[in-house]
């Protein structure tokens, strides 16, 4: 097909001098939906089933801030440099069920039904679009955690503080475990974001799930085939995992970037929300390039959906290039 600028303006040239039509009522077939289908996609790592269950999205005005390394007017230009609003930040938000085919496998577990009732269903979404998917939460084996932080850790309950997983052994980094479980740590919060981490923490682990926690090391299989990867920055027990069955493989990440416009285009910047934000770029640039040298499939947690990508070196950056939605698993 030879479509070209000047037949489009041609085109429209010829449009607009057409004569009006006369105005008729149209009636519409059915009304509109006024929301989107329920957001699962399925894909295949050698015999490993994984399900992307999203749990919605926020956006939200473009916070002072949000880089610490970074003007706000930079951040603004990145954005609409990747055709996003200038104004506006989007979060994304995409736990995983991995089905190994002996095991159902949760990781992460999303913002959780407060943040669906206050964000008017915007976010939070994970259980419900969990059942549409056709997985029922009580045979889920295993709920495998990255790290501590609420949009990760709070769908772990249900509205009335139930285990929203009741027959899963829940796995957590060590580290991560040790320091948001320490009340020394605790005791030494700032005031504010950290302290309200630790109190949610505390809040989230207590409530009947103490005795369901099992810890686990970087360097192992937390289940065959599920490799924990250290990636520490964003906390101090920050983890990754490599997803492989026979030759196949994908990166598991959770917040080694956060949405990659701007943070993987831009990997030096250090985002409030990193907890020591120059180990997180020095641990973003290692991933980053591995995933690069070895065209390693990435699934990004903070990516926008489905969040199946590949990553390419680009300059001082990288570029994130979305896996082509497939139709069959």
């Amino acid at each position: 097909m030879d479509f070209t600028r000047r037949h489009a303006l041609t085109s429209a040239a010829a449009l607009a001098a057409t004569p009006l039509l006369p105005v008729l009522p149209v009636k519409a077939a059915a009304p509109v939906a006024g929301k989107q289908n329920a957001g699962f996609y399925r894909y295949k790592v050698g015999d490993a089933e994984v399900s992307v269950v999203s749990d919605g999205s926020l956006t939200v005005p473009l916070p002072d801030g949000l880089i610490t390394n970074a003007k706000k007017d930079e951040v603004a230009a990145a954005l609409e440099k990747a055709f996003r609003p200038r104004d506006t930040m989007t979060f994304y938000f995409g736990p995983l069920v991995v089905n190994t085919g002996g095991k159902l496998i949760v990781i992460d577990t999303g913002n959780g039904p407060a943040t669906f009732a206050s964000s008017k269903g915007a976010a939070g979404q994970f259980a419900s679009n969990l059942a549409a998917a056709g997985i029922d939460a009580k045979a889920v084996d295993m709920v495998v955690i990255s790290h501590f932080h609420g949009d990760h850790v709070n769908g772990l309950l249900t509205a009335d503080g139930q285990p929203a997983f009741p027959n899963a052994e829940v796995l957590v980094p060590s580290v991560e475990w040790k320091y948001w479980m320490d009340d020394g740590e605790m005791s030494r919060a700032p005031a504010g974001r950290m302290e309200g981490l630790f109190k949610n923490n505390r809040r989230v682990f207590e409530a009947g799930l103490k005795k369901k926690v099992t810890p686990y090391e970087w360097g192992k299989d937390v289940v065959p085939g599920l490799r924990a990867v250290e990636t520490i920055g964003h906390t101090p027990g920050h983890t990754s995992y490599v997803l492989s069955s026979g030759p196949d493989t994908v990166f598991i990440q959770s917040d080694v970037t956060n949405n990659p416009e701007p943070f993987a285009r831009n990997p030096d910047w250090q985002a409030s929300f990193d907890q020591d934000g120059p180990q997180a770029v020095k641990t973003r640039r290692k991933v980053y390039d591995m995933l690069a040298a070895d065209r390693m499939r990435v699934q990004g947690f903070h990516y926008p959906f489905p969040g199946l990508a590949n990553i390419e070196k680009d300059g001082t950056g990288y570029r994130w290039v979305p896996a082509p939605w497939n139709p069959s698993i």
